[in-house]
């Protein structure tokens, strides 16, 4: 980011997430990409360095680094060790399921989930969408239907869920009667909680991604989420923070992928002079990172209102369908700037390449991003 986003506080907090990427993540990478899978001894290693749950109030234990700069500065230097799979597995975590339970749930279920979220006990996944409902969440089909002693049964199936292996627990929307609710499932003591098989991604391959199977899983009274039948309404209201953190990553992986093409251009030769030499290539790149400025500014406005409690539906939405946007066109143009190269996988353009693609999918495609933004404008 731009020079006086951060202050001294968060680059001393850079330098714990620095050693943290140095010394446990960046060695093992290749190796969960091949596997497909991240262990467990990650999110163990991540919390004895105290980068899980950064918002939980310090009542419940946590830091209270409610300031989303912190969370940026994990996902800047885990981009720089080109490890963004790492970083995708923990936004789940921390930026959909976290603020779920920070503003909608109980004190009791505060208490007995916040300090599990820290210790790595409970890693959690979002279980929205669905084999025939992903941005329409109305659609859903996976239902919960009350008992008498306020318990609930859970039966249905999500898919494309990140963590949906490694997870202990998920954050599922299903629907109550004619209505929908929210409801933290855990994966103990719960054997018709099953996760499917483990799905072949284009990228980010070391964060693992399932489908989920419920059947007849019981759901205790207190994991209600809130209150009945305003799961819908929850779930939007995670969304500003999730976008949030999708359009960070953005920024930070072009950043970072510029950084590194301004280098290669610098020492590869073609036709007798460096690539830099060509006026097409410095307009190429002259271009990208004018509009990469602008991304930085238009992200740091939004963490300034995130962070002051207002970063609304309409300002997230925006957000996320240009930072996205942008970086789909600026990786893409980047690894056309490396020519042969940039096709093979070991070449970090080519493995952002793969991730970025994601970005206009998840947490709202552009088309939905679009429709929403159409609509406030037109009202």
């Amino acid at each position: 980011m731009f020079n006086g986003f951060y202050e001294e506080l968060h680059e001393e907090f850079r330098e714990v997430v620095r050693e943290f990427v140095t010394r446990e993540v960046a060695p093992n990478y290749q190796e969960w990409d091949a596997a497909h899978m991240m262990p467990r001894s990650l999110w163990e290693a991540a919390a004895e360095n105290g980068l899980l749950g950064l918002a939980v109030p310090e009542e419940h234990g946590g830091m209270d680094l409610s300031d989303y700069r912190f969370r940026m500065i994990i996902d800047e230097e885990l981009a720089r060790a080109d490890c963004l799979a790492a970083g995708l597995a923990f936004h789940l975590h921390d930026d959909w399921v976290l603020p779920a339970v920070l503003q909608f749930g109980t004190e009791e279920q505060k208490e007995a989930w916040l300090p599990r979220f820290m210790d790595a006990s409970l890693i959690t996944s979002v279980a929205f969408t669905e084999p025939g409902a992903g941005s329409d969440l109305r659609g859903i089909r996976t239902k919960a239907v009350k008992n008498d002693d306020g318990s609930w049964t859970l039966n249905g199936q999500k898919t494309f869920i990140g963590n949906g292996i490694s997870g202990d627990a998920a954050l599922v929307l299903a629907r109550t009667g004619d209505s929908y609710s929210l409801f933290l499932v855990e994966k103990r003591d719960n054997p018709g909680y099953q996760p499917g098989r483990q799905l072949d991604k284009m990228g980010l391959k070391a964060s693992d991604t399932a489908e989920l199977f419920f059947s007849d899983v019981n759901i205790p009274a207190g994991n209600l989420i809130g209150e009945e039948g305003r799961g819908l309404e929850y779930a939007k209201a995670v969304l500003p923070q999730g976008r949030l953190a999708l359009s960070a990553a953005a920024v930070v992986v072009t950043d970072t992928v510029l950084t590194s093409t301004l280098q290669y251009v610098k020492d590869r030769e073609a036709f007798g002079q460096p690539i830099a030499g060509f006026q097409h290539t410095r307009f190429q790149l002259a271009e990208i990172a004018a509009q990469l400025e602008a991304a930085q500014r238009m992200l740091a406005a939004a963490v300034e209102q995130h962070n002051d409690g207002g970063l609304d539906q309409i300002t997230a939405a925006k957000l996320k369908l240009h930072t996205s946007e942008f970086t789909k066109q600026a990786v893409d143009t980047c690894l056309q700037l490396h020519g042969g190269y940039g096709y093979i996988l070991e070449y970090p353009v080519a493995q952002a390449f793969l991730a970025v693609r994601l970005m206009t999918i998840f947490g709202g495609t552009s088309e939905v991003l679009k429709e929403t933004i159409a609509k406030d404008l037109l009202s």
